[in-house]
């Protein structure tokens, strides 16, 4: 049996990739994109670009699109969101750069325009993201289910999407995307069922992680399952230590209010 709350979901889906295959299709053959294999960010950037333009439209369609209220109390939020996540991983980078665990490569880093562009772009990924996951199959899913066990399946399909992008790349990292999800449902909790603190540490992860793209790396002075596998921070030990502080923060803001 198929509860109408999960039916909801798959008709989301099932439109979302409806609209999105018939232009999806021939832009991935013109820039040689294969689904669930390893690719390059100008492999994917337009499909994905393309994906997220139509998920307000697919939500609208199957009557779900919830925006929330752009009052003040929100924007505040979002830009807490936004300067803790990006605040809190960069200095998660720099002391283990410090000690010796991270090297980096200047000469790799952003100019202040392309920052300021990727810094628009991860608001936008996380807006979307934040509005189909944590957003509609979250309100979805806890009408049948009790909130977090509707938090770990969302979650945990959260993370399994990523390989239709990095292929079994993605395998490492599936720990670190199921608990990215997980925080993510408690920051929307923290605000009181707002996305706007959750929009807002997403777009910090993502605009802090691509900022220093490439420059940062392994040193090769300790395992590489400390610092990451494959230099990505979600698929190693102080990835997961780092979002472990970020839910207790949370939790403990939660407990004040």
């Amino acid at each position: 049996m198929i509860f109408p709350a999960a039916l909801t979901v798959i008709q989301f889906f099932s439109l979302w990739l409806l609209l999105w295959l018939p232009i999806a299709i021939p832009m991935a053959l013109k820039v040689g994109w294969r689904p669930f294999q390893p690719s390059q960010p100008a492999q994917k950037l337009p499909l994905l670009a393309l994906l997220y333009l139509l998920a307000p439209l697919a939500l609208w369609l199957v009557g779900c699109l919830n925006l929330q209220s752009l009052s003040p109390k929100f924007w505040g939020e979002l830009g807490i969101g936004l300067l803790v996540g990006a605040v809190s991983l960069l200095a998660s980078f720099g002391m283990q750069l410090r000690i010796g665990w991270l090297q980096m490569d200047t000469s790799l880093t952003l100019k202040l325009p392309d920052a300021l562009f990727l810094l628009v772009l991860s608001l936008w990924i996380g807006w979307t993201e934040e509005l189909v996951f944590r957003g509609f199959m979250q309100d979805q899913l806890q009408q049948e289910l009790p909130i977090w066990v509707a938090a770990a399946l969302i979650s945990l399909w959260f993370a399994a999407l990523h390989g239709l992008w990095d292929g079994r790349e993605v395998v490492p990292q599936l720990p670190g995307l199921w608990l990215m999800g997980m925080v993510l449902v408690l920051a929307r909790q923290t605000a009181d069922g707002d996305l706007s603190l959750a929009w807002g540490l997403h777009s910090g992860w993502v605009w802090a992680i691509g900022t220093l793209d490439g420059a940062m790396r392994s040193s090769g002075r300790h395992p590489d399952w400390l610092t990451g596998l494959n230099d990505r921070p979600l698929a190693g030990f102080m990835g997961l230590l780092f979002l472990l502080i970020t839910a207790g923060g949370l939790w403990w803001v939660m407990r004040l209010a």
